[in-house]
């Protein structure tokens, strides 16, 4: 858990990769049940970062302590990109506009000539990096105006399901941290809700956060681009503007 940052993209190119724990969902039963042994945490190391937590929530969970919380007031909040899982080299939550930016494409020839779209379409991140938090919002736009919340959510959802990041091999939602994972169950199991808050897009998370972290859609928040609601054959639906 650490301090939100003001914007999901402002470290558009890093020089290093962070080492990622890979953990398929698979693994989370074994997780939840190293769990329930009583050992805390078993895949954080040894030391003050791991103490501090397991003594902190220790102590607001025991009646007789001066720092007890009551469960009804326990909430743990974390952030995702970097917290939860991998950034680096660059946001996932970028790389899907990017992609989307390609698909796009073929139906907008004029962006062949138009930057920051000349560089995101042909992959040049260094490229689109020069245009800075401007260019990214005109990219994010453009990858996501004028479709229902529900196409964007079905979007999102066929990306994540199709694409493997190109040095692991392996599904983005499958990019995330075993510890944090423990810690999440561990938070859960001693009666504290847990929450996202987010400088990513919320509708890029709330797919397939539930499922890989186990934290309910309504405790997911992040960044909303404006929403209209509009009729469309005769029924309300929620349109990204």
């Amino acid at each position: 858990m650490h301090a939100l940052r003001p914007h999901p993209f402002q470290r558009l190119l890093e020089p290093s990769l962070r080492l990622v724990l890979l953990l398929t969902l698979a693994a989370l039963p074994a997780c939840h049940s190293m769990l329930g042994q009583g050992e805390p945490l078993p895949s954080w190391r040894e030391g003050p970062t791991k103490s501090a937590m397991v003594d902190f929530v220790l102590a607001v969970t025991d009646e007789t302590h001066p720092d007890y919380i009551p469960p009804e007031d326990r909430i743990a909040v974390f952030d995702n990109d970097g917290t939860l899982w991998a950034e680096k080299p660059t946001y996932f939550q970028l790389l899907f506009i990017l992609d989307r930016i390609k698909t796009l494409a073929p139906q907008h020839p004029e962006w062949q000539q138009q930057e920051p779209f000349r560089s995101a379409i042909a992959g040049d991140l260094a490229g689109v990096g020069k245009h800075g938090e401007k260019g990214l919002v005109q990219l994010m736009l453009a990858a996501q105006s004028g479709m229902t919340t529900a196409e964007f959510q079905e979007i999102v959802e066929t990306w994540l399901g199709s694409t493997e990041h190109h040095r692991f091999d392996r599904p983005y939602t499958e990019l995330v941290y075993q510890p944090m994972l423990e810690l999440l169950a561990w938070f859960r199991a001693n009666g504290f809700q847990t929450l996202i808050v987010s400088g990513g897009g919320q509708d890029f998370i709330r797919p397939w956060a539930p499922e890989v972290y186990g934290i309910p859609t309504q405790q997911i928040i992040g960044s909303l681009t404006e929403i209209r609601l509009e009729q469309h054959e005769g029924k309300p639906v929620l349109v990204k503007a």
